[in-house]
């Protein structure tokens, strides 16, 4: 069976943030993983980890001016400064916190802007991304996000993320796989699972279409579990879904898989 990280971003949010590291001990988990550290110390995020026994899975790079439409500055030309003082704040974190990978956040590209530019500027600073993270024995992850849900993001296929890995050649570059984007713009999660295994690091979940607990919608998850377990994957499952109702309450489904 998989193991299972609690995404603090989405889950528990009837708790303040650092409230949600023991209950999702306390629920049962044994890692988290969140979108943003940077409102918070290190040390402030590695004391609750440390009482409460848990992992940190994952985090994302600083995603710019989100009120601006921004979501990640790897990808924006002329903005190669930024990006890189995003990786390295990141890095920073990853060393602090024990985390053994950071999801490098790309970036949207404007209506009429030339989307190649932006993808040649996207592999520019992951190579050097994945060099300073080599260097402390640490991968780095892109992940495809689906059009309905991050428009104009540079790209939304998961072929389209595997090329890129393929074209940045870093043995530390990994993917990120979300399924629940994955169903909407690819489909067949059976075949990228199989296909692809040792490809991608890390794994996150929710229900399509709706984005709630992996208990209903359109994607068996009991099954897509199984393969997982088939193919060998070892590392971490993010529950990344916004519960129905209150988190502990939908959690049935976690129960279900651990008695």
């Amino acid at each position: 069976m998989p193991r299972f990280a609690a995404n603090l971003s989405m889950m528990f949010c009837e708790l303040p943030f650092m409230a949600r590291f023991a209950a999702a001990a306390q629920a049962g988990f044994r890692a988290v993983e969140f979108l943003f550290p940077y409102d918070y110390s290190a040390a402030e995020i590695r004391e609750q980890l440390e009482a409460n026994g848990l992992t940190l899975a994952l985090f994302n790079t600083r995603p710019g001016d989100s009120q601006r439409g921004e979501w990640g500055r790897s990808a924006l030309p002329g903005r190669e400064n930024d990006a890189r003082e995003d990786i390295d704040i990141a890095l920073e974190y990853a060393i602090a916190l024990d985390c053994e990978q950071v999801h490098i956040m790309a970036g949207v590209v404007p209506p009429g802007a030339d989307s190649e530019a932006y993808r040649a500027t996207f592999i520019h600073n992951l190579r050097y991304a994945a060099d300073r993270f080599a260097s402390h024995q640490k991968r780095i992850l892109v992940e495809a996000l689906s059009p309905g849900i991050k428009p104009g993001y540079l790209f939304a296929s998961q072929y389209q993320a595997l090329a890129l890995v393929d074209e940045v050649s870093r043995p530390n570059l990994f993917i990120q796989l979300d399924t629940f984007h994955a169903q909407q713009v690819d489909g067949n999660l059976s075949h990228l699972l199989r296909e692809y295994a040792g490809r991608y690091a890390h794994v996150q979940i929710a229900s399509v279409p709706g984005r709630h607990e992996p208990d209903e919608g359109e994607i068996n998850y009991p099954w897509l579990f199984r393969l997982l377990d088939e193919v060998g994957y070892r590392g971490w499952v993010g529950c990344e879904y916004q519960p129905r109702a209150a988190t502990l309450a939908g959690l049935a489904w976690l129960n279900a898989l651990t008695q």
